[in-house]
């Protein structure tokens, strides 16, 4: 019982510093896209001033064993942001993904059958970079993605450790 009560008081510090006025961040909302590894289009919010959720929505390329790897995915990450200089402004983080794969040609798998080409994932990352939010509504981010994913095939899951490297460009509100 003491257990539940500890979780439940960190659940509501948690809860009420998100509900915090955003009094330090570079703005409150941003839309635009993410080139690179990942062609995406993405939402940027802050709910509180240092505390940043970033969503992005599009396709991922990944070279692994030989094998081009592309997939759809959905890719929500958290991150803590702030000022490094200026407009300038630094933010480490982590997330997930989650999505579906295809690869660009069929190949046999152990059993001698053709292994399907289309499969789910499912992923971990970190998030780190920079950002620089302009005087008008505009803010250039780059960003490099380290992470794990794991493809599920029909007998057996791939485990891949990927990376992405990412230009966005946003328009703030």
């Amino acid at each position: 019982m003491k257990k539940i009560n500890i979780i439940m008081l960190f659940v509501a510090i948690f809860m009420v510093s998100l509900s915090q006025v955003n009094a330090q961040a570079p703005y409150k909302n941003g839309i635009g896209v993410t080139l690179g590894t990942t062609q995406a289009l993405s939402y940027k919010t802050f709910p509180t001033n240092h505390f940043a959720i970033q969503i992005d929505l599009g396709t991922k390329y990944c070279y692994v064993y030989g094998t081009h790897l592309w997939s759809a995915e959905l890719a929500p990450n958290f991150m803590y942001q702030g000022r490094l200089a200026g407009n300038l402004y630094g933010f480490v983080g982590a997330g997930g993904s989650v999505g579906y794969t295809w690869k660009n040609y069929s190949y046999f798998d152990n059993y001698g059958e053709t292994s399907s080409n289309h499969n789910a994932k499912a992923g971990l990352n970190g998030f780190f970079g920079l950002e620089y939010k302009f005087g008008a509504p505009v803010a250039l981010q780059l960003d490099f993605r380290p992470g794990y994913r794991c493809v599920f095939n029909r007998y057996f899951a791939e485990h891949i450790f990927d990376w992405g490297l990412n230009f966005g460009v946003r328009y703030t509100f």
